[in-house]
């Protein structure tokens, strides 16, 4: 019997071996990284036509700049460039980019290049592309929480009040709009690694984990549909029993034909 696709509103993707690519078609590890920005076109593209709300992806992590000088300029340099040359795409493609992430490393001409496309593409309405830069897990909650801390000590909020709502509402992602953005639905990571790797840590808690050997590169439209056909097989129970979950879809699909026929 074949699953019907269950498109999930929010993917995040760790876009792991550029490296390893390059170095199996000897190249330099800077052409594996170029080579993932067009698997990144491809994804975008991809997600725009299926309906999917949300694509995170994590570009550059806060424990990058422990890579080699050389290879870290060239991210910067391709990054700026990726930008440059997206921009008036994105925006053709009512695809809204916006950069999450301590941006404060960064040079201020890169600074003032993500401005750029951010505003570019804030009227899109499509696919929200959030792109991780400078951007780690811990370092998101703990300035969540001490922006809360901060609220606290102005008298503005008591230690009580703390709850998951405020720590979610302080953090960077849900900065990025009035409601904030949903959690991830599907998390996929490339490159045979099977870890999270400090991304989106508080927003993954109940997020279904995908693992493919697919290099970056090679990952186009075809690994992105097996990973969301498994992403379908699984049923998401958020705490409850099956029977719960298989009643209340029930429930629905009886109310949905009852307002139909109405």
């Amino acid at each position: 019997m074949k699953t019907e696709l269950n498109i999930p509103r929010h993917i995040a993707i760790v876009m792991d071996g550029n490296g390893r690519w390059a170095k199996r078609k000897h190249r330099p590890r800077f052409m594996g990284h170029k080579e993932g920005v067009e698997t990144v076109r491809e994804i975008v593209k991809s997600c725009s036509k299926l309906g999917v709300e949300c694509l995170s992806l994590f570009a550059f992590s806060s424990e990058n700049w422990k890579r080699p000088e050389e290879e870290i300029t060239n991210l910067m340099g391709l990054f700026m460039m990726a930008l440059d040359r997206e921009a008036k795409s994105l925006a053709r493609n009512n695809v809204r980019l916006q950069i999450v992430g301590d941006l404060s490393k960064f040079s201020e001409k890169l600074q003032d290049k993500i401005k750029q496309v951010e505003q570019r593409t804030e009227k899109s309405t499509g696919l929200r592309l959030i792109v991780a830069a400078n951007y780690g897990g811990r370092w998101d909650i703990t300035q969540a929480v001490q922006g809360l801390a901060k609220q606290v000590s102005n008298g503005d909020l008591t230690a009580e009040q703390i709850d998951e709502d405020s720590i979610t509402q302080n953090l960077s992602t849900y900065q990025l709009s009035e409601n904030g953005v949903p959690d991830p639905d599907l998390f996929i990571r490339t490159g045979g690694e099977k870890r999270i790797s400090n991304f989106l840590l508080w927003q993954m808690a109940y997020a279904e984990l995908y693992f493919t050997d697919a290099l970056w590169p090679d990952f186009k439209e075809g690994e992105l549909m097996k990973a969301i056909a498994d992403y379908s097989s699984r049923q998401r129970r958020f705490g409850k029993t099956s029977e719960q979950v298989i009643a209340e879809k029930e429930l629905a699909e009886t109310n949905r034909k009852n307002q139909e026929i109405n």
